[in-house]
């Protein structure tokens, strides 16, 4: 994370900021969870432990509230980007409105692969190596 904090580009309830997004989160659920995992460069299986814990977990009597793969999404995206909010606002966001965050989760990564600058770096110096080549 680099530089000042900023918001979220859409609000939690943005849908009309992207529709195409939303369509996909509404017909499709589990497949937008996939593909914001994949996005974020995790296992695009993540989000399924969300939807098989809470039935596991309860047949041994553990309550499962919190859904621990939309929130750990939630939270490396913002410390990623720079996105000023909470862990108590990512908990509330994750446990009210999993799929909404999931929405936007998914326009917010559109949005910054979208925005992203490319860095070229300039090669090593012939110099150095040679300094590994054996003669």
């Amino acid at each position: 994370m680099a530089g000042p904090l900023t918001n979220w580009n859409t609000g939690l309830f943005g849908c009309c900021e992207d529709m195409s997004s939303c369509c996909y989160g509404f017909w499709c659920c589990p497949c937008l969870a996939c593909t914001v995992a994949g996005k974020f460069d995790e296992n695009r299986c993540l989000p399924l432990c969300d939807i098989c814990s809470p039935s596991v977990l309860s047949a041994f009597g553990i309550p499962l509230i919190v859904p621990p793969a939309a929130l750990a999404l939630r939270v490396g995206i913002r410390h990623k980007y720079g996105i000023k909010s909470s862990l108590c606002k990512d908990i509330a966001t994750s446990c009210v409105c999993v799929w909404c965050s999931y929405c936007q989760m998914h326009r917010e990564l559109k949005y910054r692969k979208k925005n992203s600058s490319v860095v070229v770096m300039q090669p090593a110096p012939m110099n150095q190596l040679r300094s590994f080549v054996p003669v």
